[in-house]
């Protein structure tokens, strides 16, 4: 906490900073808002929607070719997510939307025991998107949705004997597109909350005065590949000398484990650069941003090395490599992002709310 609180003073109390560079905390937040925010959340719901429309035809006229288009629409759905996921704040945090969209992490395999059960069953509730959205998230989110796409059965949906199937898979994507949908819609909203963080006031609940939005905004960075390492990376690579673990990966069914990383980490890149957080500080700290910059460019090299879907990249040793090298790309960045920032700031590096996690 006392880093969200290092870099949100900072842009409040430090004019002189903001002045050399021309940036004030108003510009900051604009810039978050405008350039990455509303961007990434527009991409989002587009690619939930023509999910929707191919899940849709795919259960209209069942085929090996509407399959394959299926699942390769759920993969940019799943990039498209996994660049805002981590901007985890206003719309996207109430309603238990996060959850409904990815219930993660899944230790006890909740989403897979519910949704095996739906199709042994043949629930037919689950093929109602009213019904199915009052019922347990982990059913009826991105986790569910793989399965049903990628798991055991799933070419049933290349015929009709996949009917019931298909149609509980539609009506995760009906619920998935009206989510992304109303995210997009509420981040444009001038009225909603990008006028909360615009014109913060006493009366706002959680963002009386532009230090408690800039805390939230930077919170995002500050946890975020801490996120990606302790969520993402280290359950299926293995803690402290663990056998790795293929499986615990989050999207292995559909090979999208390390594109939905990469995308994690595009989505932070985007959101330090668009905003031009880095820069509220003085002429001679601005290497923080490009050693922040570096380490993303690192992350991406580091992505396109892993070809293979996890099980095999885990038995590669090249790469191998380098899912072990984006562990060290995380750890530097929370020093690049937390410890460097900071003190750039002349403020102190504190507690993150993912430790004990």
């Amino acid at each position: 906490m006392r880093l969200l609180l290092a870099v949100a003073l900072a842009l409040v109390a430090l004019p002189v900073a903001a002045e050399e560079q021309k940036l004030t905390a108003e510009q900051v937040v604009s810039l978050a808002i405008t350039e990455a925010i509303r961007p990434g959340f527009a991409q989002y719901a587009e690619a939930t929607a023509a999910l929707e429309r191919d899940v849709a035809g795919l259960c209209n006229a069942p085929s090996e070719a509407g399959l394959e288009t299926a699942r390769g629409q759920f993969m940019a759905a799943v990039s498209a997510w996994s660049r805002v996921e981590l901007y985890r704040l206003g719309p996207l945090m109430v309603e238990n939307r996060y959850d409904k969209v990815l219930f993660w992490p899944d230790r006890k395999g909740i989403a897979l025991k519910q949704v095996q059960g739906v199709l042994a069953d043949a629930d037919p509730d689950a093929t109602d998107p009213k019904k199915l959205g009052g019922k347990s998230v982990a059913m009826q989110g991105l986790g569910a949705l793989e399965f049903l796409l990628f798991g055991t059965g799933a070419e049933q949906l290349a015929s009709a004997e996949g009917t019931f199937r298909c149609g509980y898979a539609h009506a995760i994507t009906t619920l998935q597109a009206e989510t992304a949908t109303a995210l997009s819609a509420e981040w444009n909203d001038p009225a909603g909350i990008s006028k909360r963080l615009l014109e913060p006031s006493e009366s706002d609940p959680d963002y009386r005065s532009f230090r408690e939005v800039a805390e939230a905004l930077t919170g995002l960075l500050a946890h975020g590949t801490e996120a990606i390492r302790d969520q993402r990376l280290l359950p299926f690579l293995g803690r402290d000398g663990a056998a790795p673990k293929p499986k615990s990966a989050l999207f292995w069914r559909s090979g999208m484990t390390v594109p939905s990383i990469s995308a994690n980490f595009e989505g932070l890149e985007a959101l330090l650069e668009k905003s031009r957080i880095a820069e509220a500080t003085t002429a001679d700290n601005l290497w923080v941003g490009n050693s922040a910059a570096f380490e993303f460019g690192n992350a991406e090299r580091a992505g396109k090395v892993v070809t293979e879907p996890v099980e095999q990249a885990l038995d590669d040793p090249r790469q191998k490599k380098a899912l072990d090298y984006l562990v060290i790309v995380t750890q530097s960045l929370d020093t690049i992002l937390g410890e460097n920032l900071a003190a750039a700031l002349g403020l102190s590096v504190g507690f993150s709310s993912l430790d004990g996690d």
